[in-house]
């Protein structure tokens, strides 16, 4: 029997095994796991290359190798010589690793080598060949990588103090006595949220507001209590308690939840947010204060 090409002792070309690494932040919705995969598929078929198998993070940071268990999996797997695969596909530089330390990204591309495994980004320029112009183009992508998410934070952090400022919402519960309202773009009204609901359209915002009255007259006792009849934190659970009084969780009153109450400015239409800012998991605080335009003192 023989081939159309009239050569009845050629083999078919073996096809080199491969694994790919997908990665998808909350940042970059553009850049789907699903896209990534159709890209490195096209780049397979020209290469000759078979995908025999995934490694994927989904909705995961490329600032720290934390949290992104698939690449965890993939170093140790390549460590400890589980592998039936040859090379590592990758969409780019980027979707490795935005490591704020390029070295970083550069250590774990170097244990895949050293492991026998090369890595391609499939959607580069450059070929990934260890030449010359090939490291210094991605050494320059891997700096250019960490330098976009410092940049972003800066820009996001920026964003949400003006928003404070502006006395909306960002994030968590009211809290009791307090709901969370919705509203639009102009401070209009639209409903209240319950505990887990969350904004739909990107121009409407969160501000809180007094809850029930029966809850708001809690609130302002609880203060009477601890301020004019000197009471303690401990005195005042144990009275709400007596008296069949729950928290907004549904629970006994505690120390504990009087204090938070006692402590929290939010009572007094202060809109306070990021205590302490860790921006790209560093250390260091910064914290942003404002004064809430659309709530009311309870």
């Amino acid at each position: 029997m023989t081939n159309t090409s009239g050569n009845s002792d050629e083999k078919p070309e073996r096809l080199i095994r491969a694994a790919q690494y997908v990665r998808m932040s909350t940042e970059h919705q553009k850049y789907s796991t699903e896209n990534q995969a159709e890209i490195i598929a096209e780049y397979a078929v020209r290469r000759g290359f078979e995908i025999v198998r995934t490694y994927e993070d989904s909705g995961k940071s490329g600032l720290k190798l934390d949290g992104r268990l698939s690449l965890q999996k993939l170093i140790a797997d390549v460590r400890s010589g589980n592998t039936d695969f040859e090379v590592v596909l990758v969409y780019d530089v980027s979707r490795w690793g935005r490591f704020q330390d390029a070295d970083e990204s550069a250590y774990y591309e170097f244990i895949c080598r050293e492991g026998g495994i090369k890595v391609h980004y499939c959607a580069e320029q450059f070929e990934n060949d260890g030449s010359l112009s090939a490291t210094i183009i991605k050494s320059m992508k891997r700096a250019m990588a960490g330098e976009y998410s410092r940049e972003l934070s800066a820009k996001v952090f920026t964003g949400q103090c003006r928003l404070i400022r502006l006395g909306f919402r960002q994030g968590g519960p009211a809290g009791f006595g307090l709901r969370r309202v919705l509203v639009d773009e102009h401070f209009n009204p639209k409903t209240t949220l319950e505990r887990g609901e969350q904004k739909s359209l990107q121009t409407d915002r969160v501000v809180l507001q007094p809850g029930p009255p029966e809850e708001v007259e809690i609130v302002r006792r609880l203060y009477r209590m601890f301020v004019v009849q000197q009471r303690t934190e401990s005195e005042i659970a144990g009275i709400l308690n007596c008296e069949g009084h729950v928290t907004d969780l549904g629970r006994p009153w505690t120390r504990g939840t009087v204090h938070q109450i006692l402590t929290n400015e939010k009572y007094i239409g202060n809109n306070v947010y990021n205590r302490v800012s860790f921006k790209l998991k560093a250390s260091g605080g910064i914290s942003c204060r404002g004064l809430a335009r659309t709530s009311r003192n309870c």
